[in-house]
């Protein structure tokens, strides 16, 4: 039931993770105009310049604030990875002691605990 439910809450994810890829898409394209505007800015001496890279710049920034509910796509992707690394985490295999009455024990123990 529990790797149902996991498969699940992947599928949604997955599902959210493709819907905001277009906004993914903006918002990288957005903060890569922003910055560039930026650089540009700080690099020109000419009045003109500063107003044309601070114009871009704003812009860009004003993009940016637009594409903002890719952030829900951003977590959707971090959610997946750390689900899927959760999911490859290998379990580690119990001491099997060579004491039989220690190994029923354990049985024991792991029988009554699923009818509970």
């Amino acid at each position: 039931m529990k790797k149902f439910l996991m498969v699940c809450i992947g599928i949604v994810l997955g599902i959210i993770a493709l819907s905001s890829l277009g906004n993914l898409i903006g918002l990288v394209i957005s903060v890569i105009v922003a910055y560039f505007s930026l650089k540009q800015f700080l690099k020109s001496d000419s009045i003109g310049g500063k107003i044309v890279w601070a114009i871009i710049g704003l812009m860009g920034v004003s993009a940016t604030f637009a594409n903002l509910p890719a952030l829900a796509g951003v977590l959707a992707i971090y959610l997946l990875y750390v689900g899927y690394k959760h999911w490859k985490k290998e379990e580690k295999p119990a001491k099997a002691s060579k004491d039989p009455f220690t190994n029923f024990d354990q049985q024991w123990n792991e029988i009554q605990g699923k009818f509970k």
